[in-house]
């Protein structure tokens, strides 16, 4: 029987009244766009992360085609992303023509690895010109490792750090703060840590990489630093006041004030957010290790790196469904006529027919194994503890071993 509890999906934002606040000041205010939101949401994420530089933009997979842009990437080139990751790591660099390199990843926290960059760099028929690590489900790659390898072989280095908005790595540094990186890139979907309904930033301490960023969202246009002297000055010797310049196509990826001033009220209660999912995943985590023995041997949290802080984004167990005798769709289907939402995160991207027609058959163990087992429980903010409890009790009966 269906469960009369609300439903509770895998991910979603929390929004107060300080929030709504926030955005009716935007829409009673002069600006809806392009105003002083998105300067002081700038100001603030990059304070936040430790970054020179944070600039907003649409979404995401904007940030991620910005930050390719921004560094050049053309068609030709070749772009390292490991194959467990949401689609706009790898299409984004596909818009600028480059060619995609997947990387395995190691099969218990689908992270890409010293080891498998280097097996893909291997495989690489010619110098690749971008590593695009994945912070996957707010643990964070060893940047240290992986960007020496990718700086040893001339790449340059984009953080996906959608997930890992608020964590830090084994040094302290803030995920984004651009000590390991040429750019990071981040997300504010509603499922995200924090929410700007939608928008996505990029950082750098790159100052061309910020200025190319900034001209790319914004149709490629400058109104400073002209070429044509002639058109842009008038007889005084002055810059005309509506002349700019385009030097070379752009896109329109800004993030308007409305969202922004969204961003910046949840940006201040970053802390509190990061702390809240770290003890309902240290909830999980306990609930599963009470798990029934013959339950717990074939169920388990993802696997934890050494060092660094997390930021959990997602809460994925780690499940050998053959073992249990089980079937993942249907056990997530009974899953959800409890009220609760499931997601697996993700089918390997060498797999998708797209990049199987392009590039053929790519053997990704790693990748392989995480995708057969991964399956990403309930984790945000507004959850209370019981609700742990009654994903877990719920997840048992599922799996055909109810306490």
């Amino acid at each position: 029987m269906a469960s009369k509890a609300p439903f509770l999906p895998y991910g979603r934002q929390n929004i107060d009244d300080s929030d709504v606040e926030a955005v009716v000041s935007v829409l009673r205010g002069d600006w809806l766009t392009t105003g002083p939101a998105v300067e002081n949401f700038e100001a603030a994420f990059a304070q936040a992360v430790g970054a020179p530089h944070a600039i907003c933009c649409a979404n995401g997979t904007a940030a991620l085609h910005l930050a390719y842009l921004a560094l050049g990437l053309k068609p030709g080139d070749r772009v390292v992303v490991p194959a467990v990751t949401f689609l706009a790591t790898a299409s984004a660099a596909r818009l600028v023509g480059a060619e995609i390199i997947f990387a395995d990843v190691d099969p218990d926290t689908a992270l890409m690895t010293p080891a498998t960059l280097r097996d893909a760099l291997g495989r690489a028929p010619s110098p690749v010109a971008a590593v695009a690590p994945v912070h996957m489900a707010g643990q964070s790659v060893d940047m240290n490792e992986v960007g020496a390898i990718a700086r040893a072989g001339g790449a340059r280095i984009v953080e996906d750090a959608c997930h890992a908005l608020g964590g830090r790595d084994a040094e302290g540094h803030a995920v984004g703060s651009g000590t390991t990186a040429d750019a990071a890139i981040f997300s504010l979907h509603p499922v995200k840590v924090i929410a700007a309904g939608e928008g996505g930033v990029v950082t750098t301490a790159d100052a061309d990489i910020a200025n190319a960023v900034r001209q790319f969202r914004n149709h490629g246009m400058t109104r400073e630093k002209f070429t044509d002297l002639n058109q842009a000055k008038a007889a005084d010797g002055l810059d005309n006041p509506w002349y700019y310049e385009m030097i070379e196509p752009g896109l329109n990826y800004r993030l308007s004030d409305i969202h922004a001033a969204l961003a910046s009220s949840q940006l201040k209660k970053l802390d509190q957010f990061v702390a809240r999912r770290q003890a309902l995943v240290a909830r999980y985590d306990a609930a599963l290790a009470a798990l029934p023995l013959r339950l717990a041997a074939h169920v388990r949290p993802c696997g934890r790196v050494a060092s660094g802080t997390p930021a959990w984004h997602l809460y994925v167990a780690l499940i050998d469904f053959d073992a249990l005798g089980q079937d993942r769709a249907q056990v997530m289907s009974v899953l959800r006529e409890c009220g609760i939402g499931t997601q697996v995160h993700y089918l390997p991207l060498n797999r998708q027919p797209y990049y199987r027609e392009r590039y053929g058959e790519v053997d990704l163990p790693g990748a392989d194994s995480w995708y057969a087992r991964a399956l990403s429980l309930p984790l945000h903010t507004g959850m209370a503890d019981s609700d742990v409890d009654r994903v877990i009790a719920a997840l048992a009966d599922a799996l055909g071993h109810g306490r």
